[in-house]
Order: C-alpha cells, then structure tokens, then sequence
C-alpha cells in the first residue's frame, strides 16, 4: 500500500433555503463521496471484499443503486444481501454509471414531488412520504459512505471526501 497525500474534506453542501432542497443537497454530497471512492480503483481491489464480511467498494455501490431504485422509483428487489455482491461481468464503469443513472432517475422524482409528505411508489407495503425516504437515503448513503471512506484507505490510503 502507497501513502496517499491526504485530501482536505470539503464543506457542507450550499443548498437552497427550503427543506427539500437542503435534504437534497446533502444527498448528492453522499451521492458523489461513495461514487468518487470507486473511481479509478483497479480490478480486482475495487469488487475485492476489504472487510470479513465480505463489503467491497463495487458491493456498495450496487447495492445503493438497489436502494435508490427501491426507494424512488418503487423498483422491487428480492435479495437484499445479494445486492452487495458484483456481478463477475459487472464493471467498475458500468456499475458507476448505472448508479449516477439511478440518482439521476430518483432525482427526477425528488423534483417533481411539491410535497414532502407525499407518499413515494413501493413495490410492496404502506408507501413512506417523500420526506422519510429523503431522510432515509441520507442516513443510507451516509453509513454506507463511511463505509466506502474505509475500504479506499485499506486499499491505497486515499482518504477525504
């Protein structure tokens, strides 16, 4: 492993005044943390586990795209522990690219919605307002970006936001 020179954090995000847009805002921040610890990984460190129980950079960023896709667009999965394992086709591209493609389609709904307590489509049971989902992935993306932090260093030391 080669030190790297450490990054200073950046700043909360700037956000627009209202509450959507402040619960937003600190989304996309998560957002683009756990996507940036993925890039420019090489195979196989970016699927490999860092961790016993078997967490690697890619499992996180599947499994968030599950997450978005569940959580906003009311798409149906069926194994949750199973979206943390890449796929051995799946690239380190293809899965950043369909995760950017699921915050972009989720971020489209967030939009549109006038109402934060709106309910948000689920697949199955009684559908959260759009205010507990933003809060949710929040703390979703957030734990699981800690995560991400983590397994970067172990990899090569890069550590920051």
């Amino acid at each position: 492993m080669t030190a790297t020179p450490r990054r200073r954090d950046t700043p909360p995000p700037r956000t627009g005044p209202g509450e959507k847009d402040v619960l937003r805002g600190f989304l996309d921040q998560l957002r683009a943390a756990v996507a940036a610890k993925a890039e420019g990984v090489p195979e196989p460190q970016v699927r490999t586990p860092g961790v016993p129980s078997g967490t690697s950079l890619l499992g996180l960023v599947r499994h968030l795209t599950h997450v978005e896709r569940f959580t906003f667009l009311g798409e149906r999965t069926t194994d949750w522990p199973g979206t943390f394992r890449p796929r051995p086709r799946e690239t380190a591209a293809s899965l950043l690219a369909g995760y950017r493609a699921a915050v972009e389609e989720a971020n489209a709904v967030i939009d549109a919605c006038t109402d934060l307590t709106e309910p948000v489509a689920r697949p199955t049971g009684t559908p959260p307002s759009m205010r507990w989902a933003l809060v949710h992935m929040i703390e979703e993306t957030g734990r699981h970006a800690g995560h991400a932090d983590i397994l970067r260093e172990l990899i090569d030391g890069s550590t920051g936001r």
